[in-house]
């Protein structure tokens, strides 16, 4: 396995200086946002794909810090039911798409999104239970009319340029957001549809990781290091739906932490086996979303945890078989 970081959280760095910093404290790869709610700090696909001399010196810099590009981030809602907010996620995937062909990338990251209840919605509306009916009203149309159509031409898009893996992260408040919707939207899409497993958002729904990992198998195509703690007093009150802001970390029923800091080396080794397990022996990219933590301290923290429960070397077979 190798070690790599999602870059956003050096987004107020030069690529070249990111890429410095993180060859110097070990990290083999990098995860780039290139649209969408990551942005564009260290690759804009405009300046990428229209210029051939900036896009050779882009993957000089890769090169020269001696590290892989595990997957281009485009995290949206590209079936936001307003027109203009579904289209501008919607150009972001497309353009994160030609700039993986140009550089030779088959991977790439983003969410599932979520439309509206109906064609007149402003909003998108997650559905968290059946009852009243009208909620099956609006699943059915969120799935069958929106989200399958929307991703059968995207994933055939991408198939024609080059990308297969489309990493989905299982994120609450969209569509996709465990393993039998992730599941769902492949059955009905294609093999081209796969998980951006981040534990972190599946900590708080009550999901154990490693029955996910095994679960999803070869349907894992990517997997974020993000860590959650769990507020077991404020859960004991309100349970574990929470929209309090994330900068109120006494009140919340979770929080997202650095691995290490929601659960422990047990509970992470566990992770790191079941991955190897189902075949994943690829990145392992540190995404750092802890408020109680600078970047540099969590993504430290984060790089020595890791490097404690990581499996580095080829797998051995027993003495005696």
């Amino acid at each position: 396995m190798k070690l790599g970081v999602f870059t956003v959280l050096l987004g107020n760095q030069s690529l070249e200086k990111a890429l410095a910093y993180l060859h110097e404290s070990g990290v083999q790869a990098v995860e780039i946002g290139t649209g969408g709610f990551p942005g564009i700090a260290h690759a804009n696909p405009d300046e990428l794909l229209q210029d051939e001399k900036k896009l050779q010196g882009f993957k000089d810099l890769i090169t020269k810090y001696d590290m892989e590009i595990s997957a281009l981030s485009c995290h949206g809602n590209p079936v936001h039911p307003q027109r203009e907010i579904a289209e501008r996620f919607h150009q972001d995937f497309e353009k994160t798409v030609l700039l993986a062909e140009k550089l030779g990338l088959d991977r790439i990251n983003t969410f599932s999104g979520c439309p509206g209840d109906s064609p007149g919605s402003m909003y998108p509306n997650w559905v968290t239970c059946p009852w009243p009916e009208d909620f099956l009203k609006v699943l059915d149309y969120q799935w069958n009319e929106i989200l399958i159509p929307y991703w059968k031409k995207a994933v055939a898009f991408a198939k024609n340029h080059g990308v297969t893996r489309i990493a989905l992260e299982m994120h609450p408040g969209f569509c996709v957001y465990n393993p039998e919707t992730l599941l769902k939207l492949r059955e009905a899409v294609g093999p081209e549809i796969g998980a951006n497993f981040d534990p972190s958002h599946l900590f708080w729904q009550g999901i154990d990781p490693v029955a996910a990992i095994r679960n999803l198998g070869s349907a894992i195509f990517h997997f974020h290091a993000k860590d959650t703690k769990i507020d077991f007093i404020n859960t004991r009150v309100n349970g574990v739906l929470d929209t309090k802001h994330y900068g109120d970390e006494l009140g919340r029923s979770w929080i997202f932490r650095s691995v290490g800091y929601g659960h422990d080396y047990q509970t992470w080794k566990d992770i790191i086996s079941a991955l190897r397990m189902v075949g994943y022996d690829d990145v392992l990219s540190i995404e750092h979303e802890d408020s109680l933590m600078s970047p540099n301290e969590g993504l430290q923290k984060a790089i020595t945890f890791l490097q404690e429960v990581m499996v580095f070397e080829d797998k051995g077979g027993m003495w005696w078989a």
